[in-house]
């Protein structure tokens, strides 16, 4: 039987503030948490044990999924931390010190394990990873895609043989320095005994460390490639990027929620839209409790969580409004990501509400008008 880890442990700062307050496997896609479509795809594969470690604003996982029943599986945690001068304090322990932590407490990878970043989708067939990784008497496996040369240094890259077997691994490397552009996707298979070659108590991590010992020790350590889709959302800017495709439909396994009111508009329940007073084009997606007033312009692609309000004579075009996100009136909102405290556009510059340097005006759709 084939386990799974989910690694969750990180505190996701290159795509602040939208992990300020939540780790960064709970960031939404269409109104549902990164890691909730991770878990549905490996159960979809037959994986029913599954270890997630945690730190920062772990309950915030742990509150969400529980034990996992809702979608089939058992879920486990390890939070990485302590307790210090009176205070919960996170400390991860690196990805691969997170798995020998695990072990260390109660042997749980006792078989083949399948391991997962926490903060991509994928829709790898998981089964054929597997029984390739079988198949090659495999100690461990990577899985890879191409990526463009000068995207290297985001990524660990490999150097296999024509067998697969992994010659050389260099972690986000200088494009100028790196032997290949076969990119670590984050999902790697693992037998029992290579998590005896992980240091106990130490920070450790999987693609700086444990790999390049794999490889130093000539162990049946092999890449794979596969054809499949890997979002990862490693930047800000990311984030509008993969929410524009999955808006656009262009992902499979994601569709919209809601009812379709009328071709590319959906709608979630008590929502208030004057229709003939608006001017909505989509894919766009209205969700429940918001209130759209007369005047107001939806551009597409756009999402607008539970709650939110865009007030008379507003444009809003290809954003993303998270719950509760009041627009102004009259305001003008073109490739954004909105909360009721913070704008992040789709370059990466943020700007918080009340900061006298920014020209647009938002707020919380909760607070009296």
């Amino acid at each position: 039987m084939t386990k799974a880890m989910i690694l969750a442990a990180g505190q996701g700062t290159r795509v602040r503030p939208l992990t300020k307050t939540v780790p960064k496997p709970m960031i939404p896609i269409l109104g549902k948490p990164l890691l909730e479509y991770l878990i549905e795809h490996l159960a979809s594969h037959g994986i029913r044990e599954i270890m997630i470690n945690v730190a920062f604003n772990h309950h915030k996982i742990e509150n969400y999924f529980g034990d996992g029943r809702r979608w089939g599986v058992e879920i486990g945690y390890s939070y990485e931390g302590g307790l210090e001068h009176g205070e919960i304090v996170p400390r991860p322990v690196g990805s691969a010190g997170g798995m020998r932590k695990i072990q260390d407490f109660s042997g749980f990878f006792d078989e083949t394990t399948v391991v997962v970043c926490g903060d991509a989708i994928v829709d790898l067939d998981i089964t054929a990873a597997v029984q390739e990784h079988h198949a090659k008497g495999a100690l461990a496996s990577v899985v890879t895609l191409q990526v463009a040369p000068d995207k290297v240094q985001e990524y660990g890259v490999v150097v296999s043989d024509a067998d697969g077997k992994i010659l050389y691994f260099q972690e986000k490397p200088a494009p100028q320095d790196a032997k290949s552009t076969m990119a670590s996707t984050g999902i790697y298979i693992f037998e029992p005994a290579a998590l005896a070659l992980i240091p106990p108590a130490r920070t450790f991590d999987i693609g700086g460390q444990l790999f390049p010992l794999l490889v130093s020790q000539g162990l049946p350590f092999y890449a794979q490639q596969h054809d499949f889709n890997w979002i990862d959302i490693g930047r800000i800017t990311d984030y509008w990027s993969v929410l524009q495709r999955v808006l656009r439909g262009e992902v499979d396994r994601m569709h919209m929620p809601g009812k379709q009111v009328k071709p590319g508009v959906w709608v979630g329940l008590n929502a208030s839209v004057p229709w003939d007073e608006v001017d909505i084009s989509g894919p766009v997606y209205i969700g429940s409790g918001c209130r759209i007033e007369p005047g107001a312009v939806l551009r597409g692609p756009s999402w607008l969580g539970h709650g939110c309000q865009v007030r008379a004579g507003a444009v809003v075009e290809r954003c993303i409004l998270f719950e509760y996100t009041r627009i102004s009136a009259n305001q003008l909102f073109t490739n954004k990501v909105m909360s009721p405290d913070y704008c992040v556009d789709s370059e990466g510059y943020v700007s918080y509400k009340g900061d006298e340097t920014c020209a647009l005006h938002w707020g919380d759709a909760r607070a009296t008008n």
